[in-house]
């Protein structure tokens, strides 16, 4: 997919409950809302947007999307945009998994999308080590 970022890493043993916790922290100082789903045996899923200036290049109901599955030892975290979805927090990873978590996007979002998962999964690589 356009726009789709998908880094592995294996054999570093990472909580992933804990990087998911550290991700959030990176947005939310960087300006962004956040919310994250609860833990699932299919992995987190964290979105994230941000208001103001970026209204007019990105919908108001898209969000940068970030989901990590597999194990401590073997994982892989996905980013690119997906839709805003309310109640995130309540929702199954597995229910969210049968919907389109990434979507599509056009030249002014996928522009503004690849600048911030090339900063994100910076940041991604630095704290899983």
């Amino acid at each position: 997919m356009i726009g789709e970022k998908v880094q592995q890493f294996k054999g570093k043993q990472t909580d992933l409950n804990g990087l998911q916790s550290q991700i959030e922290a990176y947005l939310k100082s960087d300006g962004f809302e956040v919310q994250s789903s609860p833990p699932s045996s299919h992995g987190y899923v964290t979105q994230a947007k941000k208001g103001g200036f970026l209204r007019g290049a990105i919908d108001a109901n898209r969000a940068l999307t970030i989901l990590i599955s597999g194990a401590p030892d073997d994982f892989t975290v996905r980013t690119g945009v997906g839709k805003w979805l309310e109640q995130l927090g309540v929702a199954a990873v597995e229910t969210l998994l049968l919907s389109e978590l990434f979507l599509v996007v056009d030249v002014a979002e996928m522009a503004w999308n690849v600048e911030v998962e090339e900063k994100l999964a910076r940041k991604i690589a630095s704290l899983v080590g």
